[in-house]
This record gives structure tokens, C-alpha cells and sequence, in this order.
């Protein structure tokens, strides 16, 4: 990097209106007037130079979080978002106001709005997404793979010099993973539980003996199994990302999510989850509703740990053109993480265990992080702390509860939820 700064600190003279002959004349008074002036005119010109990041959806719960630890390093953010519903309610939110940030309203499924974004952009983070329980099938693709696909083809048409992408994936590319059956202490990979066990009440993975199987925690090189839309498309983003990276020359890392706890994120997104659903059941004393048997495992990590995560991924250039799991790096069941919300809370609420399910869950999800440990990267903060969290800030913002509950009979009617 060092040896791109003259060329660098010259061109922005130069675009300031400086002449090459007038750069001359000042750099042979700074040497006469002695080292010391020299030091701090050159100090004066690099703080000027902070690279800039681009954060697409970085109104987000997770790209607001990524903008403000990167703005504590140094970094002039610049956010891309589209501020639609349910996330955002189509103005910038006020986490993202009055902090410096650049804010730029648009669609990433458009190639005007990427020519917007990109200029003058050092490093860009991949953080837009359509996530819902809906099946709206086409429009994951639309928005999760092949706008990021316009972001490289502009990057490549322009010849921008794009240091790094790092893109948000997710532990739902994994599925169910893999399982190892107890008699054959064979490995395999389960297909997709069927209605009919489900509606059975037959909640955990069976191996070909019919008996129930061991859980693997997720690895990065483990094949792909996706279960619904938005895992599969997260597959089709990761290899996009990694071949066009790769051919172009253009830095790409991707980090595999996993359940992701903490403020910002929205009360009105039904993909949101466990969190949005147990707190908002439990602050109004309603039955905190409780999928399958509730010994489903999750892996929860907390958004801090997350924002850490991202900019090590932006800084550390080993990182290049891998894959990593972001995650917790143990596992809770349902059942433990909904008496966590009902303790915190002080809710008088009893938690329901009806049978209820959605045909696209996994049974279980928990991703082992040891790849991303060897980086210097370990989570810090406890399920805990993302609820406590997250029960202030909907306190603070308030939450229509009305809303919430018209949503999850929304998902009933659609048939998205089921049993019962």
C-alpha cells in the first residue's frame, strides 16, 4: 500500500486544483522550512484520506452496527439502503442520523443506483437482503444474488478500484447439515423433513435405521443443503462472489451468519425471529410461543460480535477469497432461549410448547466458529446481553403489538406455520 501514496496524495491535490508545478513549489518550501513542517503537512493529508466503505442496507440492524464500529476506526461510511417496509418504515432511522454518515437512498437491484453509490468507494460491504417467511421465491434471487452480481459487472465495466467486498451469507445455506447415524456411525445428509412426520409430531432427524441421528456442528467446507429461498439464494451469492472475485481480481470474503441478537433489529421484519417474537410475547404477558418440542438448537451470537467480525474480515487480507462461519459458537435449545427471554423479563407469561411448525425449519442449527478463531476472532457476548439489549430498545422505541400479532396469524393463514 505504501508505495500507491504518491501517486494517491498527488491525484488529490490535483483534483483540488493544484497544478503539477505548484505541487513542486510547495513540497521545495516544505523541505526548506525543515522536517518538522514536512511531518505535519504530510499528517494534514493522509488524515484526509480515510478509505471510505460503502454499506448496502446499512440502515439496518446489522449494517448500522458494522457503520458505527467502522466509523470509530477512522473509515468514512457511506450506507446504501431502501429504506421499504416491513424493515424500515421509508425514512433513515434515527441510529443512522447526525453521525457523519453519508446516506443514500436506493435499490440495488438497479445499475443508476450502484453508479451512484460506487464513487470514490474504497471497500463495500454486501449487507442488503430480502428476508422473509413468505414464498416469494423469485424475489430472494432478485435482491441476494443477482444485484451483487450488477455490483461487480459496474465494478469491472468502470474499472473502479475496489480494495475488498465482504459479503453477508448465512448458516441457512448449510440446511439440516450433516448427522451421524449411532448404529453405522456413518455420516449423511438429511433431506428435508417431511409434512407428514412433522404433522406427526416426529421432530427429530432419522437415519436410514429410523432412529434419531447426531447433530455436526456446521463446518465451512461441508457441502451446501439448503432447506429454503433464502438459503439457496445465499449458495448462488457465495459463488457468484467467489469466481467473479477471483477472475477479476477483485478481494471477496463471505461470513456465514449465524442467528444474529440485539438492538435495531426490526420488530416489524417477519424473519427477525425468536427474539422479536419471545420478547414482544413476553412484555405483554401473552404465551410465549415455542415451536416443535423446543429441544431444536439454535446458535445465537450478538451483534457486537458480529460488527467485529465484519471489520476484521475487511482488514485482515488473509482473509481473502474465503468463507467463514460468524456464530455464537454454542448451542441453546428453543426451549432454554425462551425461559432466558421469560427470566429477563420478569414475564408472568407461560410458554407454550403446542406443536406448532414451519415445514422449512431446520431441526438444528450451530455452527462451529474454530476457522474464524484462528484469526483472533472469538465472540465475547452472552445470549443474555442480546436480550437485555434488545428489551431497552424496544422499550424505548415501543412496538405495536397489535402488528406483531396480526403477523403471526398472517403466516398461519398462508400456511407458513402449521400444527398446533
Amino acid at each position: 500500500m505504501s508505495g500507491g501514496y504518491p501517486s494517491v496524495v498527488s491525484a488529490r491535490r490535483y483534483a483540488s486544483g493544484m497544478s503539477p508545478a505548484e505541487d513542486s513549489g510547495r513540497a521545495a518550501v516544505s523541505m526548506s522550512a525543515g522536517l518538522h513542517l514536512q511531518e505535519c503537512f504530510f499528517q494534514c493529508i493522509f488524515v484526509g484520506m480515510a478509505d471510505r466503505v460503502l454499506i448496502t442496507g446499512g440502515a439496518g440492524f446489522i449494517g448500522s452496527h458494522t457503520a458505527d464500529l467502522l466509523a470509530k476506526k477512522g473509515y468514512k461510511v457511506r450506507i446504501l439502503d431502501d429504506l421499504k417496509p416491513p424493515v424500515h418504515d421509508r425514512d433513515w432511522p434515527d441510529y443512522v442520523l447526525n453521525k457523519g454518515y453519508e446516506l443514500i437512498k436506493g435499490d440495488v437491484s438497479k445499475k443508476n443506483t450502484w453508479l451512484t453509490a460506487l464513487r470514490g468507494v474504497d471497500y463495500v460491504f454486501g449487507l442488503a437482503a430480502h428476508q422473509d417467511q413468505l414464498p416469494n421465491f423469485s424475489k430472494f434471487f432478485e435482491v441476494n444474488t443477482l444485484s451483487n452480481a450488477l455490483l461487480y459487472e459496474v465494478i469491472v465495466a468502470k474499472k473502479l478500484p475496489i480494495k475488498k467486498i465482504v459479503f453477508a451469507s448465512s448458516q441457512f445455506i448449510y440446511g439440516d447439515g450433516v448427522y451421524i447415524c449411532p448404529h453405522t456411525k456413518r455420516r449423511f445428509y438429511p433431506d428435508l423433513r417431511t409434512l407428514d412426520q412433522l404433522k406427526k409430531q416426529r421432530w427429530d432427524i432419522l437415519c436410514p435405521q429410523k432412529v434419531s441421528a447426531q447433530f455436526v456442528p456446521f463446518r465451512e467446507d461441508q457441502q451446501p443443503n439448503p432447506t429454503n429461498s433464502y438459503g439457496l439464494s445465499k449458495v448462488a451469492l457465495e459463488n457468484l462472489a467467489l469466481r467473479l472475485g477471483k477472475t477479476y481480481n477483485i478481494p471477496t470474503t463471505i461470513l456465514r451468519y449465524s442467528i444474529v441478537q440485539g438492538p435495531r433489529q426490526s420488530p416489524r421484519n417477519l424473519y427477525s425471529g425468536s427474539l422479536r417474537i419471545f420478547v414482544t410475547q413476553a412484555l405483554e404477558g401473552e404465551p410465549i410461543t415455542v415451536y416443535e418440542d423446543g429441544q431444536q438448537k439454535r446458535d445465537f451470537v450478538n451483534i457486537e460480535d458480529i460488527a467485529r467480525s465484519n471489520v476484521l474480515a475487511l482488514e485482515n487480507d488473509k482473509m481473502n477469497f474465503q468463507i467463514f462461519n460468524a456464530g455464537g459458537g454454542k448451542g441453546y435449545t428453543v426451549l432454554q432461549f425462551a425461559e432466558m427471554v421469560k427470566r429477563l423479563t420478569k414475564s408472568t407469561s407461560k410458554i407454550s410448547l403446542a406443536g406448532e411448525f414451519r415445514q422449512t425449519d431446520t431441526r438444528n442449527a450451530v455452527s462451529s466458529v474454530k476457522k474464524l478463531q484462528k484469526f483472533g476472532w472469538k465472540p465475547k457476548f452472552s445470549p443474555e446481553k442480546s436480550i437485555r439489549d434488545y428489551v431497552d430498545w424496544v422499550k424505548d422505541i415501543g412496538v405495536d403489538r397489535a402488528s406483531v400479532r396480526s403477523q403471526r396469524m398472517r403466516l398461519r393463514k398462508l400456511g407458513v406455520v402449521e400444527g398446533g
